[in-house]
């Protein structure tokens, strides 16, 4: 399950904060980022709409698109699917590679779209899978098949939990990881130094609409899976306001069609409580309403 290999991550995390003292690192720059807000953020006006189009879930790093024990079942993208598919949709969850790299999983998501055989798709897309259709969309043929791209929670400019986790004294705790049959071959890509590289590499692509909802926690009040506590103190000190593995400033690429008060696991359908009155299945289904938009210039 993801929230096992979340919490070795995390307890990799804290290994490394005792073992290694590290300079802060900087929070990443982004021109004209948008104020941090709350909730979902529409955009104004009714802009004209197009056809709709099925649409694809990408999952992230560890994800899956369904696991299975006696007598239960369960999503990456938590309930999701079945609701978008209550309104009308036609939405798909795709199955990558847990932990491979980018080059890897992009491929693996290009062969998962043309096995569906639909000619023109939109795509969302939660963490590591944006990075993933991004490559696809401008290496691998994708964007003659793809209107949009939406990403959530994705690192586009890295995140500095890679980069302790994939550097210094705890690389032996990853040969060890890799021992068991969890290569972390991914978060190489994760790295804020990889992630520079990728984006000066890897151009959108032309007539692809590109778009982000960027989540983050902003108030002491708003609960956090216990998984994430450490990383998200970690990345505060060093990277600002965070989702627990992802800076808010990493996230925004093209478009912000929505600043939501969500951790990185709550983006996908997993509140932390009962308290938490984070609607996911309402964010996805406001995504898709806007996935016809015409983009605005």
């Amino acid at each position: 399950m993801v929230f096992v290999v979340i919490a070795v991550m995390v307890a990799l995390l804290v290994l490394a904060l005792v073992l290694v003292r590290r300079r802060p690192v900087a929070a990443p720059t982004v021109p004209h980022e948008p104020a941090p807000m709350t909730g979902v953020v529409t955009m104004p006006g009714p802009p004209p709409r197009g056809a709709p189009l099925p649409v694809i879930l990408v999952h992230g790093l560890f994800g899956f698109d369904h696991v299975g024990v006696p007598g239960a079942r369960f999503a990456y993208f938590n309930g999701i699917a079945k609701h978008l598919g209550s309104l009308g949709c036609d939405a798909h969850a795709v199955k990558l590679a847990k932990a491979a790299s980018v080059p890897a999983r992009a491929q693996q998501l290009v062969a998962a779209i043309e096995a569906l055989g639909h000619a023109r798709i939109d795509l969302i897309a939660h963490s590591l899978g944006g990075l993933d259709a991004r490559y696809a969309l401008a290496k691998l043929g994708l964007a003659s098949r793809v209107r949009s791209l939406v990403t959530i929670g994705t690192p586009h400019r890295g995140s500095p939990i890679a980069d302790l986790v994939a550097r210094g004294p705890i690389r032996m705790a990853r040969k060890m990881l890799r021992s068991l049959g969890l290569p972390l071959d991914a978060l190489e890509w994760l790295t804020t130094d990889a992630l520079a590289d990728f984006n000066r590499d890897v151009v959108d692509a032309p007539g692809v609409r590109y778009a982000c909802v960027v989540g983050g926690i902003h108030q002491a009040a708003t609960p956090i899976h216990l998984s994430l506590v450490a990383a998200h103190r970690y990345l505060r000190k060093h990277a600002g306001v965070n989702d627990g593995l992802v800076p808010v400033s990493s996230q925004y690429w093209g478009e912000t069609l929505a600043e939501i008060e969500a951790d990185h696991l709550t983006q996908i359908g997993w509140p932390m409580a009962m308290r938490d009155t984070f609607d996911a299945r309402g964010l996805y289904a406001f995504v898709v309403a806007r996935l016809g938009d015409t983009p605005r210039g």
